[in-house]
């Protein structure tokens, strides 16, 4: 009977990590609902293997605001932080052959997927730029508060890493000016 209590415990907790996981998606699966990844962003980290992009002043330190889902394309509606003033731009990702990989021109040409997803919380892409002649790896973090769990934050650490970016390489956004007085 003492034994009886700890497996039920452990069941549950499996059974719930199933559900967890059962949830996620990624742009590559056929369950992928793109719709639902509508609306309003935040930034929440960076990650490159070129550090110096997404540092202070780099090409690709970029603040999401919004995503809109049409037919064939995503637009990113951003911020970048210009002589220290914040400018909005907007890229358009345009559907490639494969499902779930997407192009954009935006200082270089760039392919990008979503990795992961669930949609309400938080949303994982990664981004592969090419310009003259060199490639880099960008990895971004969204969510749909200012904020997320330290859980989210470890599991993008952990993506970065099996993408071969380093831990040094990713950038908490939480903390910096990202532009949101622009959204009000």
């Amino acid at each position: 009977m003492k034994l009886l209590l700890p497996l039920l415990l452990l069941l549950c907790l499996e059974l719930t990590l199933v559900c967890i996981h059962a949830e996620e998606s990624s742009s590559m699966e056929r369950n992928f609902n793109v719709e639902q990844i509508s609306g309003y962003w935040f930034s929440i980290a960076e990650a490159s293997d070129e550090r110096e992009k997404i540092e202070e002043h780099g090409s690709m330190r970029a603040f999401v605001e919004n995503i809109t889902v049409l037919e064939n394309s995503l637009v990113f509606k951003f911020h970048l932080i210009v002589n220290e003033e914040c400018t909005e731009m907007t890229a358009i990702g345009e559907q490639t052959e494969k499902a779930g990989i997407y192009y954009m021109n935006y200082d270089g040409f760039n392919t990008f997927s979503i990795l992961k997803t669930d949609y309400d919380n938080y949303i994982m892409i990664h981004l592969i730029n090419k310009k003259d002649g060199k490639t880099f790896q960008l990895m971004e973090l969204y969510g749909r508060e200012p904020d997320l769990s330290l859980d989210i934050k470890e599991k993008f650490a952990k993506l970065c890493e099996e993408h071969g970016i380093i831990r040094e390489n990713i950038i908490d956004l939480t903390n910096v000016n990202r532009c949101l007085e622009a959204r009000e």
